[in-house]
């Protein structure tokens, strides 16, 4: 089975293979090829993607950078014979069997119930997007539908980073300097946290709301650089999805097309737990 992440340098990815080799060591006939971008490169990912179908791989599980531009090669390879599924990042109008992961409107909803707590209904926020990407759009629509309730909350610009972490510390530094009384940055998606000093630039009185919640972003937490984070269920996107294509290959597809994973909401009150949770799982625990 083929496992392609959007990008090979972007972390969360990392914990998706662990997952997947877990599953195929569980299955016992199973053998993993993890391969994608070194970058996030739509192109890249698409060549990826044919190029599994040339090898006539037994099944696909793929995070979608562009919803757009890879639904007609997700079409090619289940035409050909390659059942795929979708993780993380959905193609909702291809011929995938099935979608893993969170439901990304809800938890958008949950982002801009924090951003209205922390600042009392009351003051700016700025977003953090990467345009394409089905699951991040998803997300902030889920935030604009809470926020639309509070006419005192306002959105003062949408940043487009591109899937790139590199480019996010270049917004968060440009952005903090133009807007220096923000009062929250809302990111869809987890580049703020992806490194231990990403978020240096962000004054204190800039609360941070961010998805993702793999090391080193509970210690952003603790040091009180974050508020409240949105986590995944980062080993399951291998994990299950391995189960899924396994099922698949033997006649057997799951009753929804949606399957949702749950997330988990980290806090200040909840991160010592939420650790301790994730060393067990990353030490191979259920």
């Amino acid at each position: 089975f083929a496992l392609i992440p959007k990008a090979l340098d972007i972390p969360v990815f990392d914990y998706a293979n662990i997952g997947a080799q877990r599953a195929a060591k569980d299955l016992g006939d199973v053998d993993v090829i993890y391969r994608g971008p070194d970058h996030s490169d739509v192109l890249k990912q698409k060549e990826t993607l044919e190029s599994f179908i040339t090898q006539k791989v037994d099944g696909i599980a793929i995070s979608v950078l562009n919803a757009d531009a890879l639904t007609s090669t997700i079409d090619k390879a289940v035409e050909a014979g390659i059942p795929v599924v979708t993780w993380d990042s959905d193609a909702p109008a291809s011929k995938r069997f099935a979608f893993w992961g969170v439901d990304d409107f809800k938890s958008g909803q949950e982002m801009g119930k924090a951003a209205a707590e922390l600042l009392n209904g009351k003051g700016t926020v700025a977003f953090i997007t990467s345009l394409g990407a089905n699951n991040l759009a998803r997300r902030l629509d889920g935030v604009k539908d809470v926020l639309k309730d509070y006419p005192n909350i306002k959105v003062i610009e949408t940043y487009d980073v591109q899937e790139d972490s590199v480019r996010w510390s270049a917004v968060v530094a440009a952005g903090s300097n133009r807007y220096p009384d923000l009062g929250a940055w809302i990111s869809v998606g987890g580049w703020p946290v992806f490194t231990q000093n990403a978020l240096a630039p962000v004054p204190p009185n800039t609360k941070v709301i961010s998805f993702d919640t793999n090391p080193p972003a509970p210690d952003l937490i603790k040091a009180g650089k974050a508020q409240v984070l949105i986590g995944q269920k980062y080993f399951g996107w291998g994990s299950e999805t391995m189960k899924l294509l396994h099922d698949a290959v033997n006649g057997k597809y799951p009753a929804t097309k949606i399957i949702d994973s749950g997330v988990d909401v980290v806090t200040a009150k909840n991160v010592d737990d939420y650790i301790a949770q994730w060393n067990k799982m990353a030490g191979g625990g259920k």
